[in-house]
């Protein structure tokens, strides 16, 4: 069993959610492929695909929506500003 590093989904800023979006996907990365030896190996060739890269936003956008939710969309008074 892994050691636990996943304490709760709750943040303090919209930053740090997606911070925290990214950081989920990596890790599952490193549960999907726990070899980080294979994992340098192949990489030079995936972080070069926009394909790949565009799959990972996603991935990333996903997770940022679960944190987003736990979060109560951070009702707040932090606004978030494009």
């Amino acid at each position: 069993m892994k050691k636990k590093w996943l304490k709760s989904l709750k943040t303090n800023t919209p930053q740090e959610g997606f911070e925290l979006a990214i950081l989920l996907a990596q890790k599952g990365i490193e549960y999907t492929q726990p070899s980080e030896s294979i994992r340098k190996k192949i990489r030079p060739k995936y972080s070069r695909n926009p394909d790949n890269l565009i799959a990972a936003s996603e991935v990333i956008a996903i997770h940022y929506q679960t944190v987003a939710a736990a979060n109560d969309y951070w009702k707040s008074n932090t606004k978030v500003h494009f």
